[in-house]
């Protein structure tokens, strides 16, 4: 083995190994039944397959354009038209990236400086603020409110400055399964109004989401959509998250600034399944239907957790349910956890990891998009506990 006795800057102290690599780790050595990661247990849809196939085969081997092929991102303005009464420029203001996660980095990068303080409401998803400070900028932590994980604008409105330069949004949100509502878009229209605040918003469970809610994306209100960078997954929404294909909408001068960023750490996203995705979202059902069938999953892994000890919080959206287990321990969440997956044999994830300075709670997040077998057997294990 090579031994490097050189120094290294710690750009990011404390950061250790991501929870989800953990715990998925301890599943897997455990032999639990994992809902710690946030991957569906379902195949892709075969059709899908065998478009991603046939494409690699007609030769769509080679690199696609910087911004993602014309017919994908034309296919989203027309999505985005039709869903949210939104006008996106398919040259412009659609950019294609290697998921959800790169498009939120690159964002970030592109628009915040030295100094900058970004607003983020915890829990959170964990690779936000690490983005933030490797810009250069501040992260200022609002704590959601329980026991619906809302947001007090007025503590919002409170703490804006002349430094605040982004809100960072999550709708619905991942791990609290919140969402927004018309309450808070007018409050955010009100907080940012006549400011130069861009609000980041990660959309990626844009079509998980239940019971009647209607998804308020940043894209349906004109004052909002032009100071926002808008964040979408095709890996969320076709079972497809190993694919890492995302698509970022911003206005024409935010997009120029984001792709001078995207050009460097990532050039272009795998030409096939760009072709073959733009031929998929021909047929709208392929998202229509998900809401369904999300909400379907939760209710099964709600009714089958019925008689246990694991109190569920509510779940409007994405598909991770937060269960409060202080009927049984007062351990921290951490370590209940890694008790779970190595006694019951179900993995997860406490809630804690999602903020900087965590309230104290009892609870995790379980991920139920997996198939009903696997849902009704966690739920078997956990209610013995």
């Amino acid at each position: 083995m090579y031994e490097f006795k050189g120094s290294l800057p710690d750009k990011l102290p404390g950061a250790g190994t991501t929870i989800f690599a953990v715990m998925s780790g301890l599943a897997n050595e455990c032999g639990a039944i994992n809902l710690s990661q946030g991957f569906p247990g379902f195949p892709v849809a075969p059709e899908l397959i065998d478009l991603a196939h046939r494409k690699m085969r007609e030769g769509f081997n080679q690199y696609a354009p910087l911004p993602g092929i014309r017919p994908l991102r034309a296919r989203i303005a027309d999505k985005m038209k039709r869903l949210y009464g939104a006008d996106y420029d398919v040259d412009t203001e659609i950019t294609i990236t290697a998921g959800g996660t790169q498009a939120i980095y690159t964002a970030i990068t592109a628009v915040i400086e030295s100094g900058d303080e970004v607003i983020v409401f915890e829990p959170a998803y964990d690779c936000y603020v690490p983005a933030v400070e490797l810009a250069g900028g501040k992260a200022i932590h609002f704590h959601l409110q329980e026991p619906d994980f809302s947001i007090d604008w007025d503590a919002v409105r409170k703490a804006i400055t002349s430094r605040t330069r982004m809100i960072l949004l999550n709708s619905p949100q991942n791990p609290a399964g919140s969402v927004l509502g018309k309450a808070d878009i007018d409050a955010l229209k009100s907080v940012t109004e006549g400011t130069d605040i861009l609000i980041l918003s990660d959309e990626v469970y844009e079509h998980v989401i239940f019971d009647g809610h209607e998804h308020l994306s940043m894209a349906r209100y004109p004052e909002l959509a032009i100071r926002s960078l808008i964040v979408f997954s095709f890996g969320k929404t076709y079972h497809a998250t190993g694919w890492k294909v995302g698509y970022l909408l911003a206005p024409a001068a935010i997009t120029a600034a984001f792709r001078k960023i995207h050009q460097f750490n990532v050039f272009v996203v795998n030409h096939p399944l760009q072709q073959a995705l733009a031929e998929y979202m021909n047929d709208p059902s392929h998202y229509e239907e998900l809401p369904a069938f999300y909400q379907e999953k939760r209710d099964a892994f709600l009714s089958y957790m019925e008689g246990s000890r694991f109190v569920p919080r509510p779940c409007k959206g994405s598909y991770f349910a937060l269960f409060d287990y202080s009927a049984i321990s007062d351990e921290p969440d951490t370590e209940f956890a890694r008790q779970l997956t190595r006694e019951h044999k179900v993995a997860s994830i406490p809630v804690s990891v999602f903020y900087k300075n965590p309230p104290r709670q009892n609870l995790l997040r379980f991920c139920f998009a997996k198939d009903n077998d696997t849902l009704r057997g966690a739920a078997e294990r956990l209610k013995k506990v």
